[in-house]
């Protein structure tokens, strides 16, 4: 199973890039590792995140908001690695 954290950033990046490729390409991961993290997360939380097409992923109503907690979550924990890392330093 992926870790979660990686696979909210997965999802995330999908959402904002509009694609798994292009996110597979931000992040340097394969687009099935993509698809693999999206798929994991759909299925532990029991909800579809993404509608997808030929030409297009876009959020559903409840990939939406799961999108804005990953990026806070995300973030939370950027600035937490950020503060430890400033603290070892002192």
């Amino acid at each position: 199973m992926p870790d979660q954290l990686r696979s909210m950033e997965v999802f995330a990046r999908v959402v904002s890039a509009g694609s798994f490729s292009a996110a597979g390409r931000a992040l340097d991961m394969s687009q099935t590792m993509v698809t693999k993290h999206v798929a994991a997360l759909e299925r532990r939380l029991g909800v579809q995140l993404l509608r997808r097409t030929t030409q297009r992923v876009t959020p559903t109503e409840a990939g939406q908001r799961f999108a804005q907690s990953a990026e806070r979550i995300l973030e939370a924990v950027s600035y937490t690695h950020l503060r430890a890392h400033e603290t070892s330093l002192h």
